[in-house]
């Protein structure tokens, strides 16, 4: 069942080092995925479309008759993914309507499976590019001001991947097709592997985003500046990473540092600039202002301390985003969950494109027991009996709600 196409960088193998994968947006290895869609859509006699913001879309029945029932995910990933968060979503897709298919399922609405573009944000930096100019989240300027580690912008990588740059933009009449759309992901946590279930529902997406430390000091030489004549930035960047996981278990949050660059990056050199990005997630929006005004208060102390200046930006946000509840409850129904509770709900600390999507449809979404827990690593892992019950899972809901 997992996804092992489109590997390390712009190939078609794993990457090397870890075992995981490196499916950016707009390289040979998303060309490769999307390509890979465009097959098993077009085996399966669905007809293809590519809107204008790079999203593809394979459909089932007359999209112009709208109230359709949406489902997918992406193919991208995270550097040294694992290979199921996201492609998981679109496999299970395309199995789905097999199953409907040899049910011989009798459905009143238009199906679709969509592959949001750079859902990860793994080369741009921001999450969900695709799913947030869809739905006008973003704009046209912010996108064409997106850019990558070697200094390509955005409209440049989708130039040279041959898609047009200048189309991007709100897709408010596709949006207006859509009567729902459900996402089935891998579990990103331990949670279903607790409780004994395979499956369980969301209830919301935790209020998330990421903010940029830039921590200036001066560059010196490492063996001759004595310690008293430093403004080593170092030092108060990594005070500040033990600030944000002491603030973040104090209030039952998660806050992680996870990207860092150096200059000049050199052993024998004292850096000048430690630029650091911060990932901070919370169950609430109060718990998580309180978090982040702590890190920023210990960030600022820590500088003075070392004579280094300090700049916090944020470059995403993405407030708390509870799913459409009547779906929910729709979904639960299907499920048949009553009041044995079959079925679980929970909520989850990662963004997906389902909650982008939120604000201009009906949205849900499937989880898939992850026994390892891990998730953004090779280690992420579906048993093929969980993935099974996520696929048949997912054709009960389909089915149920293209009756109707």
């Amino acid at each position: 069942m997992p996804f092992r196409g489109g590997g390390g960088g712009g190939g078609g193998a794993p990457a090397a080092a870890s075992g995981g994968y490196r499916r950016f947006a707009w390289t040979a290895a998303d060309a490769e995925c999307r390509a890979w869609f465009e097959e098993q859509a077009r085996s399966r006699g669905l007809t293809c479309e590519l809107d204008r913001n790079g999203n593809q879309w394979a459909w089932l029945g007359d999209p112009a008759q709208g109230d359709a029932v949406v489902t997918g995910s992406h193919l991208d990933s995270v550097p040294d993914g694992g290979a199921f968060d996201g492609p998981l979503g679109v496999v299970s897709a395309f199995a789905a309507l097999d199953e409907l298919r040899a049910r011989g399922a009798r459905l009143d609405r238009p199906l679709a499976v969509v592959n949001f573009g750079d859902e990860e944000g793994a080369r741009f930096g921001l999450a969900c590019v695709g799913s947030r100019l869809t739905a006008g989240a973003l704009t046209v300027e912010q996108a064409h001001r997106l850019t990558d580690g070697d200094g390509i912008t955005l409209p440049q990588a989708m130039e040279a991947a041959g898609y047009d740059p200048e189309a991007i933009g709100p897709d408010p009449e596709r949006l207006a097709r859509i009567g729902a759309f459900v996402e089935l992901h891998v579990e990103q946590g331990r949670s279903l592997d607790l409780s004994g279930d395979r499956i369980g529902i969301a209830s919301a997406i935790w209020p998330h985003g990421r903010w940029r430390f830039d921590f200036r000091g001066e560059a010196n030489h490492a063996g001759t500046t004595r310690p008293a004549d430093r403004r080593d930035p170092m030092l108060p960047y990594a005070e500040t990473v033990l600030a944000a996981r002491r603030e973040a278990e104090l209030a039952g949050a998660v806050a992680t540092f996870g990207k860092i660059s150096v200059e000049p990056n050199g052993v024998n050199a004292i850096p000048s600039l430690v630029r650091g990005w911060l990932d901070s997630r919370a169950a609430g929006q109060e718990t998580l202002d309180t978090v982040l005004t702590a890190i920023e208060k210990a960030a600022r102390a820590h500088a003075e301390r070392h004579g280094v200046d300090l700049d916090i930006v944020r470059e995403s946000f993405t407030p708390v985003v509870e799913f459409d509840h009547a779906l929910r409850d729709e979904l639960a129904r299907i499920l048949g969950t009553g009041a044995d509770l079959k079925v679980p709900v929970l909520g989850t600390g990662a963004g997906h494109d389902a909650g982008i999507l939120s604000g201009s449809v009906p949205t849900a979404m499937l989880f898939v027991r992850n026994p390892t827990g891990v998730s953004h690593s090779p280690a992420e892992f579906a048993a093929e009996d969980d993935c099974t019950a996520g696929v048949s899972a997912l054709a009960d809901v389909l089915e149920g709600l293209a009756r109707r």
